[in-house]
């Protein structure tokens, strides 16, 4: 399996049932800013990314204007916490999400494709 070009696009390292699957450390959650109210939440005196429907509350879906491709896209790239920063694109970790979440990703993106749901949907790229 090769790594993804852009792993904003990929999203499997993003999806997961448990709702402490991405703590936030240190500076993580002032990073955030106002964000951080409505994607991190304390679950006991730890702080962690929300999740919604089994991925991050990050994780947005746009529709690219050139093909009409229905693609991922992380709300919070440039301020994601210090554990989605150290996993490294195409390293062994990234590999072993995509391979065993690739399934999840795959009928994420088929729903989505044939309509976006209600939610947090990014708007088509410009």
């Amino acid at each position: 399996m090769s790594a993804p070009a852009d792993c904003r696009s990929c999203g499997a390292c993003c999806f997961s049932e448990s709702p402490t699957y991405v703590r936030l450390l240190g500076d993580d959650w002032s990073a955030l800013g106002p964000d951080a109210e409505h994607l991190a939440w304390f679950i006991g005196n730890r702080a962690y990314l929300r999740m919604e429907s089994g991925h991050c509350a990050a994780l947005v879906w746009q529709r690219q204007p050139e093909d009409g491709e229905v693609r991922f896209h992380c709300s919070i790239y440039e301020r994601r916490p210090t554990l989605c920063r150290e996993l490294g694109r195409g390293s062994p970790e990234c590999e072993a999400e995509r391979e065993r979440k690739s399934e999840k990703v795959a009928q994420a993106l088929a729903i989505r494709s044939t309509r976006l749901l209600p939610g947090r949907i990014a708007q088509t790229l410009s």
